[in-house]
Parts: structure tokens; C-alpha cells; sequence
């Protein structure tokens, strides 16, 4: 299945928040990771593509087309491909039910883990009340969030000359302050909210750009992160573990990673 006969196979794979479409993706680890990465299904957990920023000014270089066909390959050679729709590529909610190239597009999914655990898949931008109820001041914050990956991109460029790894301004600055923290704590207990209602064991949502594993609401709570500051995603193993693969530089050809190992950055398993 895949393009590299050393990648790693997982049972799934999550993948949200790639942003294709805009100068802060990060399309080139993004490639990276999907060679050294397979699963026999990978969910695209919305905001994939960014259809905002696509409609005010065309930005869409030969990498991120790249990203598009290499996910497109996965599929023909034997992957299931689930696509759902996040609110930047919300273009995509008039087509629920369709496939295109061989990937599904839903509204939202349910993932039963090897271990039996059955895991709610949505993009969770309806629990956004910003997004929800002020779509205005949602595209003001876009805005200024693009402000923010620009100055980033700038900063990464001098950090490679150096030979550093990756570091994302707007991800360091949204920790730090008190009242994104509480932003994200709030998110995070809607979507568990949601989890309870479905009734199922966990919920695996997007969004918020921020990758994170925790049980805090009485469900298991798993977001993704993205592939525009932490470039994360979320694997299952065979035995139903899921785990968080960071991969913030790309991986030596010579020396591809064992299983277990960290790429770089944070990894955790629950």
C-alpha cells in the first residue's frame, strides 16, 4: 500500500487541520509522514483543504497537490479513505454521501478499535461557538491567526538554517494564554458532551489544533492537532491503542524510525 516498503501499518490513521491551500501548511513533513505511514483506513478529519482562504486569494503550490495524490494512492491501493468536512472546507457538506476518487464524504463517522472501544469522528467546528453563532468574528480570527503562521513561517525558515527543528509561534502563544486555555477546555468538554449522547466510548475530533489523549470528561478525548504548527495525527495499533505520532522534521532516508520510536516532539499513547 504504500510508497515506502519501510513504513510503519497501522490498523487507522487520523489526519486533520492541514490547511492546503494556505503558506502555512506544512506540506512537505505532511508527504514525509504519509510515505513512512500506512493504515487500512485513514480519516481525513477535516480542514484539509482551506477553502477560506482559497476564495480570497489562490494560493495552491505543487507540494499540496502532491499531498492530494498521495492521499488519492493510498486509496486505489487499498486504504479506506473517510473524508469529513471541517468548516474550512465546509464546500465539501453538499456532498455527504458521495465519493470522489475513492474517498467517502461524511458528516461524521463512528470507528470501532481493534479493542472494541467504539470512538464518535467529526471535525467538531459545530462546537465552536465563535464558528456557531459569529461566523464574522470567526474569519477576523482567521485573519489575524494567518498574521500569526506568517511571522511563524519566517521564524522556521531561520530555525532550518540554523539546524533546528520546527517551532510554532502561534501554538506556543495560544498555551500561554489563560483565556485560550479555558477555550480549549470548553471545547474539549462539548465534544465529550457529544461522545456521552452518541453513546460510545470516546470521540476523535480536529479543530482546535491542539493534539492531545485524556479521559478528564468521563470519555476518552482525542483531537488530532494538525499539519500547520504541531504536525501531529493519531494512529491505532492492532492491539487498539491509540497513539500520538509528532513529526516535525523530516525522516532520514537511511535511517527510517523503528516502531515505538519518536520522531520528534511529544508522543503519547493511551
Amino acid at each position: 500500500m504504500s510508497d515506502s516498503p519501510e513504513a510503519r501499518r497501522f490498523r487507522a490513521l487520523f489526519i486533520s487541520d492541514v490547511h492546503l491551500g494556505t503558506k502555512g501548511c506544512q506540506a512537505e513533513l505532511l508527504l514525509d509522514f504519509l510515505k513512512y505511514n500506512d493504515a487500512d483506513t485513514v480519516y481525513l478529519v477535516g480542514d484539509i483543504v482551506d477553502g477560506w482562504r482559497l476564495k480570497a486569494n489562490w494560493y495552491w503550490p505543487q507540494k499540496h497537490n502532491d499531498v492530494v495524490q498521495k492521499l488519492l494512492r493510498k486509496g486505489r491501493k487499498g486504504a479506506r479513505m473517510v473524508y469529513l468536512p471541517g468548516n474550512h472546507d465546509e464546500f465539501l457538506r453538499d456532498y455527504y454521501g458521495t465519493h470522489f476518487g475513492g474517498i467517502e464524504v461524511v458528516e461524521r463517522a463512528i470507528h470501532e478499535a481493534a479493542d472494541g472501544k467504539r470512538y464518535l469522528v467529526i471535525h467538531g467546528d459545530i462546537f465552536d461557538v465563535v464558528v456557531r453563532h459569529a461566523r464574522w468574528l470567526a474569519f477576523l480570527g482567521d485573519w489575524a491567526y494567518s498574521a500569526a503562521l506568517t511571522i511563524n513561517t519566517y521564524v522556521n525558515k531561520i530555525r532550518r538554517r540554523l539546524g533546528l527543528t520546527y517551532w510554532s509561534l502561534s501554538q506556543w502563544a495560544k498555551l500561554k494564554v489563560k483565556n485560550a486555555v479555558n477555550y480549549i477546555g470548553k471545547f474539549e468538554e462539548a465534544v465529550a458532551d457529544e461522545a456521552k449522547r452518541s453513546d460510545v466510548d470516546g470521540v476523535i475530533c480536529g479543530h482546535i489544533h491542539h493534539a492531545v489523549i485524556h479521559e478528564q470528561f468521563g470519555v476518552r478525548y482525542v483531537n488530532c492537532g494538525d499539519w500547520v504548527e504541531s504536525c501531529t495525527a493519531i494512529a491505532e495499533h492492532d492491539d487498539g491503542r491509540l497513539e500520538i505520532i509528532s513529526w516535525t522534521r523530516k525522516l532520514d532516508k537511511k535511517a527510517p524510525a523503528e516502531e515505538g520510536e519518536v520522531v520528534e516532539g511529544a508522543r503519547a499513547a493511551a
